[in-house]
């Protein structure tokens, strides 16, 4: 398949799909971290090339619910329409199977309704990061908590907390709540769900 990967840099899920024998290209505003096929600039630009598959990681800054505390702030609306609009491009684009992936955001429903929530240790990496995934013309993800007859467990142990917070409310705090993080480690794709989008849509 023609695989585009839009909004991604770091190429690890273009480099799954490549590693199935795909013709995958990534594409960013900024340059990619590793050797591979890449158009930097606007994904607009290459919508149009006939790709089969695109999984799209459109920006979650201004649209997701973890900003609900900034939600009304000066300017905040204006961008927030922009996202949003940035991901219907994305979602109406004319390619027939889409993926796109975000945190838990107003896209759902403005947009469409998303169409799964996955886990990293779904997967096999130990960490808790909820994920939706809005899906056109692909199936679910599959993974399996045990062993079955005819499939493998995917799942490793659900994480221990980072942290909890010395209140009453002892909040519970993971992957997503380590703000010393560079955020753009953060939105990296976790290398279990490339391999499984890979092996699975292939």
């Amino acid at each position: 398949m023609k695989v585009l990967v839009a909004c991604e840099y770091s190429g690890v899920v273009r480099d799954a799909f490549t590693k199935k024998g795909h013709d995958a290209m990534s594409c960013d505003i900024l340059a990619t971290e590793s050797p591979g096929k890449h158009y930097k600039g606007n994904v607009i630009d290459v919508l149009n090339n006939g790709w089969d598959l695109m999984i799209g990681h459109p920006p979650c800054t201004y649209i997701s619910y973890a900003g609900t505390s900034s939600w009304n702030n000066p300017g905040r609306i204006k961008k927030r329409l922009d996202a949003l609009e940035f991901f219907r491009i994305l979602w109406e684009a004319p390619i027939n199977k889409i993926c796109l992936e975000n945190p838990k955001s107003c896209a759902s429903p403005v947009i469409a309704k998303y169409s799964q929530e996955i886990q990293p240790y779904y997967f096999g990496d130990m960490e808790l990061k909820t994920t939706w995934l809005w899906l056109k013309n692909l199936p679910l993800l599959e993974h399996y908590k045990e062993d079955t007859l005819f499939e493998k467990k995917t799942h490793c142990d659900r994480p221990a907390p980072i942290s909890i917070d010395n209140t009453k409310r002892q909040k519970k705090r993971y992957y997503t709540d380590a703000f010393s993080r560079d955020p753009k480690v953060r939105a990296k794709t976790f290398q279990g769900i490339a391999n499984a989008m890979a092996s699975q849509w292939s």
